[in-house]
């Protein structure tokens, strides 16, 4: 409300202005220099945010006061510098540049507000697991660790089926051919099962974990992931399947987490254009004020 006022006020002032001026309106003039001066002072109050950032220690305001105070007065020094151009883009290179400076610094400053607004909520409803987003690299190391340990409970329990299948084998009579037969063939199907599992690991599920650009696997789409294993637990016993339950949970887990990543780095994408641009933009208005007011 504030804002809106002083922006009300700031046009009020300037219609008279422009309607009375002889000469016409301009940067040069009293008046012009007076919204220069304004708009160049918000500007500058605006860009005090990176500083406050910097030293977190200062006692000067709180967090969200800054930030209100850099949305809405950064969004005021537009107009004002506006006013001091009389709406136009500037006879000279310097103050071009300036002009299209400040569009891309405004235009930026307000799509990332409009995304800090809106991408929080679409992150708790899109990411139900969210977690802090420098802590993701460790947790997916966390994940490969869990289902390398499933992995290898699996296989030793395929293991312990082949040994019992062996030792039956062995304690078989002579006389049951059929039975040796059974176990024999028991024990070459674990063995082609503990191989399936362990190529999966290594071929689809470790890679897929350890990868960022997770379209490029199968696991990615859980369409595509559920009939992979559901494909491995009819190789295995029914007591078995729970494990493959925790590894499908794991990948869902990644995608979430790889999910997470994309929506934080496209939330906080544009202030590589933002800041840059800022800093360009206070430089060269600092220029152009020295040079204005010398010249």
């Amino acid at each position: 409300m504030g804002s809106a006022l002083v922006l009300a006020l700031g046009g009020l002032l300037y219609i008279p202005y422009a309607l009375s001026s002889v000469t016409g309106t301009g940067g040069g003039s009293t008046v012009g220099l007076i919204y220069g001066s304004l708009g160049s002072a918000m500007m500058v109050f605006a860009g005090l945010l990176g500083a406050r950032k910097r030293f977190p220690t200062w006692r000067i305001g709180r967090g969200t006061f800054w930030m209100r105070a850099h949305l809405w007065i950064g969004f005021l020094s537009f107009p004002f510098i506006l006013f001091h151009a009389a709406f136009r883009m500037g006879s000279g290179t310097l103050t071009r540049v300036l002009m299209g400076l400040f569009l891309v610094v405004f235009l930026s400053g307000i799509f990332g507000a409009i995304l800090q607004h809106y991408m929080p909520r679409m992150m708790t409803q899109r990411v139900p697991m969210e977690t802090i987003f420098e802590q993701i690299d460790r947790i997916i190391g966390q994940l490969v660790q869990e289902a390398s340990l499933t992995v290898k409970d699996i296989n030793a329990a395929i293991e312990q089926e082949m040994i019992q299948a062996e030792e039956a084998e062995k304690l078989a009579p002579a006389a049951t051919a059929q039975r040796k037969r059974q176990a024999a063939a028991v024990i070459n199907t674990d063995q082609r099962t503990s191989q399936i599992v362990t190529t999966f690991f290594e071929l689809q599920l470790k890679p897929f974990l350890l990868s960022r650009h997770i379209h490029k696997h199968a696991l990615a789409n859980p369409s595509q992931a559920t009939p992979l294993f559901q494909q491995l637990r009819v190789l295995v016993p029914e007591t078995l399947w729970s494990k493959f339950d925790d590894l499908e949970n794991i990948c869902e887990e990644k995608r979430e987490l790889e999910r997470q990543r994309r929506l934080h780095h496209f939330l906080h994408g544009w202030l590589l254009i933002h800041i840059p641009a800022s800093y360009a933009l206070l430089l060269l208005g600092a220029i152009h004020a020295v040079v204005a007011l010398r010249y």
